[in-house]
């Protein structure tokens, strides 16, 4: 008998696979529902008759239409307030001793972007508030919960690979400790949904990036020996009145998600269609995080959102009423202009004035929403990081336009000379994409003069992946060869990390502000952090001024601001010798 995948109403059949909200029953479960123990067979009218009858009270007591509605809804989020426990659990139709005692220990990992880190804060402040506890040891864990990520190809295979080796722990988890759980989170549930249960019978939870309210209940449908998926996307998810507890406590840097999705619909992107239409989180609880961010001690916060400098807040009638921002010149978007609502200058000025020591960054914008409002507050406010992602692609205006970028190489050249000119000294950094659909080699050495003229300090060079469902899957041909992709990866690489090199090099004999981060990886005897420019400097661990005046020496410790002069620079890196303790405030003058 084939597992049950849907909901029997009356003479219709609902299947909550178009709610994105799917519960499997194993074959035993649907015959136990039907009135009928294992192997028991109908004998006659009557015991069809009784089977009937016993299905039909089980189904009078069953969830409704309207469970299924509400499970699969999110709340409005005009408060701040934490769901209570009830409403995490309201499921009616789940037996109440499935909540019961602790849902045991759960284990997490993250691949892909730092959206997919605070996701992972994000659905463990979840669990943590249902009795789960979290561990860092795989073996001991009861729940494995993967947050992946979809944007290219390898990164889904490398889910598949680990998928294979959680198999071999599942089938030898002795019995006495119960079925060990394994759940997909995030951008690869969204883009596969069911495919991943019924490719990977060992997975038992599915949840998309919008439905991690719901794990609670979705494990505990799966404990019951069940498959379970809700992958519905939201037009108004944005987790806000979730506080994420972060995976690192004493972590120096944290990610505060401010909006989510996108609306740019560039033809190669898959985040659309596995996180999205854009929504913005409401200015308050941004604020409220912050400040909660920086009362715990952390000194540096990354303002998150696949688009974040188009951020419209929208919470509040008195937004409506703000003046629409214009695009930068040049630049155009495939959707209309959006009316009113607080937009991303207002809200960096105020996340910034909360702590004039926590240094604070944003990614990743879009070249298309850059006021001059943002340039000039990051040039007075000291706390703000003097570097920018600009994510160019390609350096060829034909290929952008491909690729439904909304500018060309001219109009990004100059907005890159503004820039510069509004910031001097500013850090730039890039997305580029090597080998997309009709990439010629003349299209190529575009892209590389303009990687070689640019002058990026970071950069994450690409081979093109193709994706199902966007607008390069269906109307343009991947007719770039495998072995070309690379050599143009490599090539870029190369202009890339000689460029980067030499500005390094330029940095050497500087004073430079570092907050420090911890041990250097390849030295228990050096520190590690990261300057303005987000550049990672090591420096001997030593003892150094205090900054206090008085004399004192200490050792620097993760999360102090050390003044270092830069000795020597490679691509990547720069070492230096520590001079002091400092703050960014008194730095603000020296550097």
């Amino acid at each position: 008998m084939q597992p049950f995948r849907g909901l029997i109403l009356g003479t219709r059949f609902l299947c909550p696979k178009a709610l994105g909200l799917t519960s499997f029953p194993a074959p035993q479960a649907w015959i136990s529902t039907c009135g009928l123990d294992s192997g028991a067979s109908v004998e006659g009218d009557a015991g069809c008759k009784g089977s009937l009858e016993a299905f039909q009270a089980k189904l009078a007591t069953g969830p409704s239409l309207q469970q299924f509605l509400q499970g699969a809804t999110h709340p409005v989020q005009e408060t701040h307030r934490l769901p209570t426990e009830a409403e995490e659990t309201s499921a009616s139709y789940l037996d109440p001793s499935t909540f019961a005692g602790s849902p045991g220990k759960v284990y997490l990992e993250t691949y892909g972007c730092q959206m997919n880190v605070n996701d992972t804060e994000i659905a463990w402040s979840i669990l943590q508030r249902s009795g789960y506890q979290r561990t860092t040891r795989l073996e001991e864990a009861d729940v494995i919960l993967l947050v992946t990520c979809s944007i290219r190809e390898k990164a889904e295979q490398t889910i598949w690979n680990r998928l294979k080796h959680l198999k071999t722990l599942k089938l030898k988890r002795p019995a006495s400790q119960g079925a060990l759980r394994i759940g997909i989170l995030g951008c690869m549930a969204e883009r596969l949904k069911e495919k991943i249960l019924d490719r990977e019978r060992l997975v038992d939870i599915v949840a998309g990036p919008d439905s991690y309210r719901d794990l609670p209940r979705l494990l505990a449908v799966a404990e019951s020996g069940q498959q379970a998926a809700n992958v519905l996307l939201s037009l108004e998810e944005t987790y806000a009145d979730i506080l994420p507890v972060q995976t690192n406590p004493s972590a120096t840097s944290a990610f505060v998600s401010i909006m989510r999705g996108c609306d740019n619909m560039c033809s190669y992107c898959i985040v659309p269609f596995t996180r999205g239409r854009e929504r913005s989180r409401p200015i308050a609880s941004i604020l409220q995080e912050v400040q909660m961010l920086s009362d715990q001690g952390v000194k540096e916060v990354t303002l998150l959102g696949q688009n974040v400098n188009s951020y419209r807040d929208v919470s509040e009638v008195q937004f409506l009423l703000s003046v629409p921002s214009h695009l930068s010149r040049g630049f155009s978007t495939i959707y209309r202009p959006k009316q009113g609502g607080l937009r991303f200058a207002e809200l960096l000025d105020r996340v910034s004035a909360i702590d004039p020591e926590m240094r604070i960054r944003f990614t990743s914008p879009h070249p298309k929403d850059f006021p001059d409002e943002v340039f000039q507050l990051m040039k007075e406010r000291h706390n703000i990081c003097k570097q920018l992602h600009l994510p160019v692609q390609s350096g060829s205006s034909r290929i952008l336009e491909a690729m439904r970028r909304g500018y060309t190489r001219e109009a990004y050249l100059e907005l890159v000379h503004h820039v510069r000119d509004s910031l001097p000294g500013v850090t730039l950094g890039s997305d580029i994409i090597a080998g997309f659909c009709g990439e010629t080699e003349a299209d190529h050495q575009q892209t590389v003069s303009l990687v070689r003229e640019v002058g990026y300090r970071t950069a994450f060079i690409f081979a093109y992946s193709e994706r199902q469902k966007t607008r390069a899957f269906h109307r343009l041909k991947d007719d770039v060869p495998l072995d070309v992709k690379r050599r143009r990866v490599t090539e870029l690489t190369d202009v890339f990390r000689e460029g980067a090199s030499q500005a390094n090099a330029a940095a050497v004999g500087q004073m430079q502000v570092v907050l420090v981060e911890g041990p250097s990886k390849r030295s228990a005897l050096e520190l590690s952090g990261r300057n303005d420019g987000n550049i990672k400097v090591i420096f001997p661990d030593v003892k150094m001024d205090d900054g206090t005046g008085s004399g004192s020496t200490v050792h620097a410790q993760p999360g102090d601001y050390v003044l270092v002069k830069i000795s020597s620079a490679n691509s990547q890196t720069l070492k230096g010798i520590p001079l002091r303790r400092t703050t960014l405030r008194e730095s603000a003058a020296l550097c």
